[in-house]
């Protein structure tokens, strides 16, 4: 049999086109934010009041009048048509990962049938996309289709140019006719706001005067695949699912660590430079690229942003990244664990809270003992992801990160904090009754002379934790590549809210008492160590011993979505959105239906791809080669040459194996009726994903054992390393 014509073509026409078309980047001053609606435009387009309202909304969210919208709206339109712009999108961000936009033509007729551009504040501020198709878990029946966007002026207006055209994207909330949120924006502004009205409460109590409006920040590091395009056009999995449901690890795969931080490949670095470059034109501030640890695999990491325009660009540098990777010649995949056995990918999400009056409040400055306004809002955090470590879990639930949390650099499904040493042994200070001055990390000098000695943080870094202080802020290491972070931002932002407001009522009680601050509040951080410090751990988190431990301290391991989506519907995680006025009950339901429903479809495309390929791909393929060993054995009898039988002894019986698997997880897929959606989660994860598993288990098996040229679908070895 010949060699498989369409994987061998794919791979002749890769290697051919060594060739590597870059072109010379702009300067970045040329370049940078030249096409958002920013500030900066503003100033220049608008009246001086007109400006002055809008930055104010801006940068503390203060009401903007509808006059000003109307003037606000026909700068915009002159600025975008300018621009080459035809039409504009209230862009929005529905109940999953995806951005959703429908775009209107800034085109009317007069009475005398010409054609001229409109473009009203009324038509700014709000939009009327036909809800009805978007999820949003029983918050309205199906013939209740209405639904609003409204604009976010706290979000800058942008430009997108694809080679269709150019758009208007106007980032905008997007709600009910009945006034519910059904998108990831509104949930995050609301959080910040409690977060605001929580920090204020407590900074006045620590005697501060000026306070600015808070805000959280976020910088989020996003890890990423890339496949040449002619491979994964034969990968129907990484199509469909964005990962391989079969694939048998290559004989090198990521052991000796030669890809982390090597030299980009020029390709790669040819799309990166393309990449950015669209970036910076967005207004998107990326500052660092490198090759991540496995191979095939990259990182970009933006520069921090508040948090409701870092999850706008989040969103956008998602769709660029996609859009960019297919225009050179890749698929950009996404997926938490497209490949097994190597690293998955994560969006490490960098968090933070502060304003213009008190700064960073999660930098602890040169003597963090000191600190009080840092040691009540670490002890704050410390508060939060103890009581609330399952709703951590939940908002970074999705069976793409089942696969990842818990291996390969990712965090266990544990959620715990880890301070570094000098803030650990400051905050075992406090809950012993000690005050001691903090060490800082002293000086790193090598002992040699061309070597400037610098000074070493006072802290290591801990990978292995989900949710790590890292100098001036929280980076929250259990978010998946392909996940909004706006759930986690929202949640964080939440936990935040509550614990200040507790502090805040703990503090007025004991300054009740006392006009000493520093007493008041070593006491109130003394009880926050004492019912909480439990969740502080430095140590590693892959250790089965950290699981044990764990389990001891109470805090719990939850390694599937199907356990920890439910964590939504508890009453404490309940009453938490409702205090806040984060999340109404019915709000939080519908998301916890949305993402439950998300899970069991993803599963489900999972599962029918590996019955399919299965029986249609890897089934004939290893049925060829043993068809033609069988003849070739049979030959050698007829000549007296006695070959060895055991390759097609193993190639019939796992064969036979997997195709018993293959059968009963067709039949697992059947219909079936399920009392309630956590049922049917606990189906998908405890029956579905186990068979999918031991299918795999016997493909993969094949693919070792069959003859090369026999094997249709494109290999690890090729998909990860030929680009």
């Amino acid at each position: 049999m010949s060699a498989n014509t369409t994987r061998a073509k794919a791979i002749r026409e890769i290697t051919a086109s060594s060739a590597v078309d870059g072109q010379l980047s702009e300067p970045l001053s040329e370049i940078w934010a030249t096409d958002v609606f920013d500030l900066a435009t503003m100033e220049e387009a608008l009246s001086k009041n007109a400006f002055k309202a809008m930055k104010k909304t801006v940068q503390t969210g203060a009401p903007l009048d509808a006059a000003v919208a109307d003037v606000v709206a026909a700068a915009m339109k002159d600025w975008a048509l300018a621009k080459g712009a035809k039409f504009f999108s209230h862009i929005f961000f529905p109940m999953t990962n995806i951005t959703a936009e429908k775009h209107d033509g800034f085109i009317v007729t007069n009475p005398e049938g010409k054609a001229i551009t409109e473009f009203t504040g009324s038509v700014l501020i709000k939009g009327e996309p036909d809800g009805s198709s978007f999820p949003n878990g029983s918050l309205r029946m199906t013939n209740a289709a209405r639904g609003y966007t409204a604009w976010d002026p706290t979000s800058p207006a942008y430009v997108m140019h694809t080679p269709n055209g150019a758009t208007l994207m106007i980032p905008s909330v997007f709600m009910s006719w009945t006034g519910e949120a059904l998108d990831k924006k509104i949930p995050l502004l609301r959080s910040n706001a409690a977060m605001d009205r929580a920090a204020r409460r407590v900074l006045s109590l620590m005697g501060e005067v000026e306070i600015e409006t808070l805000n959280s920040s976020c910088g989020a590091e996003q890890e990423y695949f890339l496949v040449d395009a002619h491979f994964a056009n034969n990968r129907p999995d990484l199509l469909l699912a964005g990962r391989t449901v079969f694939g048998a690890a290559p004989p090198k795969g990521q052991e000796f660590d030669d890809h982390y931080f090597g030299a980009i490949p020029a390709r790669v670095q040819v799309f990166m430079q393309d990449f950015e470059d669209k970036l910076y034109r967005l207004g998107i501030p990326a500052k660092t690229h490198h090759n991540e640890v496995a191979p095939g695999q990259f990182e970009i990491a933006p520069y921090f942003e508040a948090a409701n325009v870092a999850a706008d660009h989040q969103q956008l540098m998602m769709t660029v990244m996609k859009s960019t990777a297919k225009e050179h010649g890749f698929l950009c995949l996404l997926h938490e664990k497209p490949f097994a056995g190597v690293n998955g990918s994560g969006k490490h999400v960098n968090w933070s809270v502060g304003n213009a009056t008190q700064g960073n409040l999660f930098d602890p400055g040169s003597t963090p003992h000191d600190n009080l306004n840092f040691l009540i809002f670490c002890g704050a955090v410390i508060r939060g992801v103890h009581l609330f470590g399952p709703l951590l879990r939940a908002v970074v639930a999705s069976a793409g990160n089942d696969h990842r949390l818990g291996a390969n650099e990712a965090p266990p499904a544990i959620m715990s904090v880890y301070l570094g040493d000098q803030l650990e042994s400051v905050f075992a200070d406090i809950k012993n009754g000690v005050t001691s001055a903090s060490s800082d990390g002293g000086l790193m000098d090598l002992g040699l002379s061309q070597i400037l000695p610098f000074e070493r943080d006072p802290g290591d870094r801990n990978r292995t934790s989900p949710f790590a202080f890292t100098g001036n802020r929280f980076e929250f290491r259990a978010v998946g590549s392909g996940q909004s972070v706006s759930g986690p931002l929202v949640a964080m932002n939440t936990i935040l809210a509550d614990s200040l407001d507790w502090v805040a009522d703990r503090l007025e009680v004991e300054l009740a008492g006392t006009d000493q601050l520093a007493v008041a509040v070593a006491t109130v951080l003394q009880e926050i160590m004492e019912l909480h410090g439990s969740v502080i751990f430095g140590g590693d988190g892959y250790a089965e011993a950290w699981h044990v431990e764990a389990a001891e301290r109470g805090l719990r391991n939850i390694p599937t979505t199907a356990e920890a989506l439910p964590e939504l519907m508890t009453p404490v995680v309940q009453e938490l959105f409702e205090r806040t006025e984060v999340l109404s009950r019915a709000e939080l339901e519908s998301r916890y239906e949305v993402y439950a429903e998300q899970y069991i479809l993803s599963i489900g495309v999972e599962a029918a791809l590996a019955a399919e390929l299965a029986r249609t791909v890897v089934y004939p393929a290893a049925m060829g080669y043993a068809a033609d060993l069988a003849r070739t054995l049979e030959t050698g009898e007829q000549l007296g040459v006695a070959f060895d039988i055991g390759t097609l002894k193993s190639v019939a019986g796992t064969l036979d194996s997997m195709m018993v698997k293959v059968a009963a997880l067709e039949e697992a897929l059947e219909t079936h009726l399920f009392d309630d959606t956590a049922t049917h989660m606990a189906y998908c994860a405890d029956t579905v994903v186990p068979l999918m598993s031991e299918i795999r288990t016997a493909a993969d098996a094949l693919e070792l054992c069959v003859a090369d040229e026999y094997w249709p679908l494109p290999k690890y070895r090729e998909m990860l390393y030929i680009r």
